[in-house]
């Protein structure tokens, strides 16, 4: 049994070694900025609604959705 946990550690160690990053697909990274950034703007706002400061509506959703996926995309290029 010692044999085996020994070359699954080995095993994962190596493969460990062999794995490099890349900065990915910009299409991928993209979408994904786009849908997590309206996810949290819809957040925001729903917030601000209840606080009655806005409106809860498609507009300001995609607004704030807009800008900052902008701001997200300026920070990280």
């Amino acid at each position: 049994m010692s044999g085996e946990s020994e070359r699954a550690g080995g095993d994962d160690e190596e493969r460990g070694e062999e794995i490099e990053w890349g900065e990915g697909d910009p299409r991928v990274l993209f979408v994904m900025n786009l849908v997590l950034s309206t996810a949290f703007a819809a957040v925001v706002v729903y917030g601000l609604s209840y606080l009655d400061l806005a409106a809860f509506s498609v507009v300001n959703v995609a607004s704030a959705a807009l800008v900052l996926t902008a701001v997200t995309y300026l920070v990280t290029n």
